[in-house]
């Protein structure tokens, strides 16, 4: 079966936190946030989530979001182009409210050093887990 699109829905405690957290990032809007929907563009191909009012989103899903706090629904991975725009997006995430869970300029950096890789685990204000990569040897 081939698919025209896809992309992704996440729940969401609040839309204008939302709409910040992701703006300050630099992420680019898809349309007009509503009370209950705001969505942002990801990557050079345009992949779109949209973050969903939490119970809006369980309506669609006839069923309860993931609690966050217990477990994840889903990763996303982010590849930065150079190693000064990883540290660049770690400052950002962190003026803009994200919790880093994992940064490899401090954990493990003497692997990480060694094999030019670098990886930060960070989540939204929301919970949502994203991974954010950058390899020399790409």
């Amino acid at each position: 079966m081939k698919t025209k699109q896809i992309w992704a829905n996440l729940g969401v405690e609040n839309i204008e936190k939302t709409t910040e957290f992701y703006k300050s990032l630099g992420f680019q809007l898809n349309g007009s946030p509503s009370e209950d929907l705001v969505s942002f563009f990801f990557g050079s191909d345009n992949f779109v989530i949209h973050f969903f009012k939490k119970e809006k989103l369980e309506e669609s899903l006839e069923g309860k979001t993931a609690d966050l706090n217990q477990g994840n629904e889903v990763m996303f991975s982010m590849a930065a182009e150079s190693k000064e725009e990883y540290n660049h997006w770690i400052a950002e995430i962190n003026k803009a409210g994200g919790k880093i869970l994992f940064d490899s300029n401090t954990d493990r950096k003497e692997f990480y050093d060694k094999n030019d890789f670098y990886v930060c685990v960070f989540t939204d204000p929301d919970g949502h887990k994203f991974n954010l990569l950058y390899n020399e040897n790409m």
